[in-house]
């Protein structure tokens, strides 16, 4: 299974085992990650599964789908390496990858 590294706001490190075809959204939530609220159960629908796809790992990705970017618009603290994790559908390749978590998902 591929091992995704999830790194908190405050520096923590938490790295899990993922399911071949899972998302790095399923991988959080199924571990206990906190800072990925996966509102709307991964159907691309709110942009609370937000995250910071870390280098070298962010160039191994497929393009975003347009409805993932027009959804990244509404992500809190945006930067470039900003994706949806329920859109990060984990293989063999990106075993190892690691994801940073925003500051906040909502509006507080």
């Amino acid at each position: 299974m591929p091992r995704v590294t999830y790194i908190g706001t405050n520096g923590d490190r938490t790295t899990v085992e993922v399911p071949l075809g899972d998302t790095v959204m399923d991988g959080a939530l199924d571990n206990g990650i906190q800072g990925i609220i996966g509102q709307c159960g991964g159907g691309c629908t709110c942009s609370t599964c937000h995250c910071y796809v870390q280098a070298p790992w962010s160039q191994r990705l497929p393009a975003p789908h347009p409805d993932e970017l027009d959804l990244l618009v509404y992500a809190l603290d945006r930067e470039p390496a900003s994706r949806l994790s329920c859109q990060i559908k984990l293989t063999e390749a990106l075993d190892g990858m690691v994801v940073r978590l925003p500051q906040r998902q909502l509006p507080e």
